[in-house]
C-alpha cells in the first residue's frame, strides 16, 4: 500500500509543476487538461473557460509520487493541517531543497541543527504548500 498527496492548486497547478520540476527535480509522469476528460466534468463543478487547466497531474519526486490538480479553479488555494516532508540526503541538499522551496513563500522555521535532525526546517512555498525538510533525523 501506498500513500500519497494531492494538492488541489485552484488554477495555479501549471505553474506549481513548472516550479516543482524546477527546485525539486520533479520528474512528470501525467497530466491531463479538464479538455481531454473523455468525460468532461458537469459545468457546475467547473468555471466556464477552465478547459485548459489541469485536471489531474503526477511527478515523481525521489521515490514518491505527488498527484495535483486545479481543482475547481478557484484560484483560492488553501492548505491547512498537514505539511509535506522531504527528507534530504545530506546537509547540502536539506539547504539546497528548502532555499528552493522558499523561493517566493514564506519561512516558517528556519533551517537549522535541531535536537532530532542535523537539519531541519519548515517552509511554505509560493502557492502556500507548507513543507518540512530534514537531514540526518535521529530516531
Amino acid at each position: 500500500m501506498n500513500l500519497e498527496a494531492y494538492l488541489f492548486l485552484d488554477g495555479r497547478c501549471e505553474e506549481a509543476l513548472a516550479f516543482y520540476q524546477q527546485a525539486l527535480g520533479a520528474e512528470l509522469l501525467a497530466k491531463m487538461r479538464f479538455s481531454e476528460s473523455p468525460e468532461p466534468p458537469p459545468p457546475d463543478q467547473v468555471p466556464p473557460g477552465s478547459d485548459e487547466k489541469i485536471m489531474h497531474a503526477a511527478v515523481r519526486v525521489g521515490d514518491s509520487v505527488l498527484m495535483l490538480s486545479d481543482g475547481n479553479c478557484t484560484g483560492r488555494p488553501s492548505f491547512n493541517g498537514f505539511a509535506l516532508t522531504l527528507n534530504a540526503d545530506d546537509e547540502a541538499a536539506a539547504e539546497r531543497l528548502f532555499g528552493a522551496l522558499g523561493e517566493g513563500g514564506a519561512v516558517q522555521m528556519p533551517l537549522a541543527k535541531t535536537f532530532f535532525a542535523r537539519r531541519f526546517g519548515m517552509v511554505a512555498d509560493r502557492f502556500g504548500v507548507p513543507w518540512m525538510v530534514i537531514a540526518g533525523a535521529r530516531e
